[in-house]
């Protein structure tokens, strides 16, 4: 399983931005995917979650209202829209993949299987 991400970048506290990811290799549209992240000098966090038909979503609590994650499994993506953007969300986001189908919606970093090279993300305030 192959994922990379775009649409990262720098942005003014309060606006938008969409992350996309491109997801490619067997049996993706069958996987659960998420967006983690990691800032400077912290540990990576779960962002956003979503299960393999797109049904149910999680969300961490600090972007829960801001953030809503999508996916096209036609087009074997994923995407991930912020809204309200705040200078706590620096960081570099990865798009991961989970395996495990017992899982419907993967909430922490031990739950996913494959990952992107990540895309920075900074908001200045």
């Amino acid at each position: 399983v192959q994922l990379e991400e775009s649409g990262g970048g720098l942005m003014q506290a309060g606006g938008s931005l969409r992350l996309s990811c491109a997801a490619s290799g067997r049996s993706v549209s069958d996987y659960g995917l998420g967006w983690l992240r990691q800032a400077p000098g912290k540990e990576r966090e779960f962002v956003a979650g979503i299960s393999w038909n797109g049904v149910s979503t999680g969300y961490a609590a600090s972007v829960k209202g801001r953030f809503t994650i999508s996916r096209d499994n036609a087009k074997s993506m994923v995407y991930l829209q912020m809204n309200s953007l705040q200078s706590e969300d620096t960081a570099v986001y990865y798009c991961a993949a989970m395996t495990d189908r017992s899982i419907v919606v993967g909430t922490t970093l031990e739950d996913y299987d494959y990952w992107g090279q990540g895309t920075q993300v900074t908001v200045s305030s």
